[in-house]
């Protein structure tokens, strides 16, 4: 998730802890342990690909959180016994600020290794995009109630209550998903594709649309299916995935790193003389976020690339079309197709 939400869900969860004893003051060290674990974005890794695929690694793991979490506690109380309630208080408060970071990130399509170092696998369960405004306002109230309130009391119970009201947005994603899945895999069936992998993803800024990506051979489609949509409605587009590509360098530990890491929901595309693979799950086609050169065209072949990442920016200018495709199944996202399967 984005910094904003990830301070004010720490702030928001501090404060129901530790408010009632120290006020606003936990809503700010919430605020600054929810965002910690997100410094790792300051370590360089090696190179783009590694910063990217070692991001939201051992900084997000439930196990590393569990250890640090108590030594944090212990400086800001510095207890005379274990059993110290205050001290056991402070300890809970920031482990549960790192956790709920941690499943914050889960529940986006990236990955986050949170079983790191027992398993290094990108967990994810796609309920919300990067940025989505209705999960994250109520925890801004609660956060910014905590702030300007001198009734503890009365800013307990909104904090609570904003607490309550942005999980239920996420038990109402998840139900969403459920519905949106059964339904994208219907119109692939309708239309003969079984794919291999399958994964779908709110749109930008709300859980009303949701961009699926389905793997099926040589060709990946990109899915666009609406809450209201009925199954004659979803919009199908394939593409090929132009693996033939990559072949050359496809026993480089960097290519096979991308592909684990996409887990297998990538392309390759040549531009001039250089080859890229792109991560599928984020992003839109024509306009991925994660594009590496792995490969490269010289006179005696193709060699290995630099890896260095290519940025597409978002095309902001198409928000509006993805609002309207919400209540419009007329309206086509999807494009620089080979195939529109109607």
């Amino acid at each position: 998730m984005d910094s904003v939400t990830q301070a004010v869900l720490g702030g928001t969860v501090s404060y129901a802890i530790l408010g009632q004893r120290i006020g606003k003051r936990a809503a700010l060290y919430g605020a600054v342990f929810g965002t910690l674990p997100d410094l790792d974005v300051l370590i360089d890794f090696g190179g783009p690909i590694e910063n990217m695929t070692y991001h939201r690694g051992f900084s997000h793991s439930f196990l590393i959180q569990a250890l640090v979490a108590p030594g944090l506690a212990w400086l800001m109380t510095r207890p005379k016994q274990f059993a110290d309630k205050v001290f056991l208080k402070w300890w809970l408060a920031i482990f549960l600020c790192f956790v709920t970071h941690s499943l914050a990130d889960l529940f986006t399509v990236y990955g986050t290794q949170v079983l790191w170092p027992w398993s290094a696998h990108p967990f994810s369960h796609s309920l919300l995009f990067i940025i989505d405004p209705l999960y994250t306002l109520p925890l801004v109230i609660a956060f910014v109630s905590a702030l300007v309130s001198r009734n503890t009391r009365h800013t307990l119970q909104i904090n609570h209550l904003m607490l309550i009201v942005s999980t239920a947005y996420l038990v109402w994603s998840a139900s969403a998903k459920v519905f949106i899945d059964k339904k994208a895999l219907s119109a692939l069936n309708l239309r003969g594709i079984s794919p291999s992998v399958y994964e779908s993803t709110p749109a930008p800024f709300n859980t009303l649309l949701w961009r699926s990506v389905a793997i099926a051979g040589d060709h990946y489609y990109e899915i666009w299916t609406s809450v209201f949509d009925e199954i004659g409605d979803v919009q199908i587009v394939g593409y090929p995935r132009n693996l033939e590509l990559v072949e050359p360098v496809a026993n480089h530990p960097g290519v096979q790193r991308l592909q684990w890491f996409t887990k297998g929901q990538y392309k390759a595309w040549e531009f001039g003389d250089q080859i890229f693979l792109s991560d599928l799950r984020m992003g839109i086609e024509g306009s991925y976020v994660f594009n590496f050169e792995v490969a490269k065209r010289e006179t005696d072949g193709v060699v290995t690339g630099s890896f260095a990442q290519l940025e597409q920016r978002p095309q902001l200018g198409r928000m509006t079309e993805i609002w309207q495709r919400i209540f419009d199944p007329s309206v086509e996202l999807s494009r620089y197709s080979d195939q529109t399967l109607k």
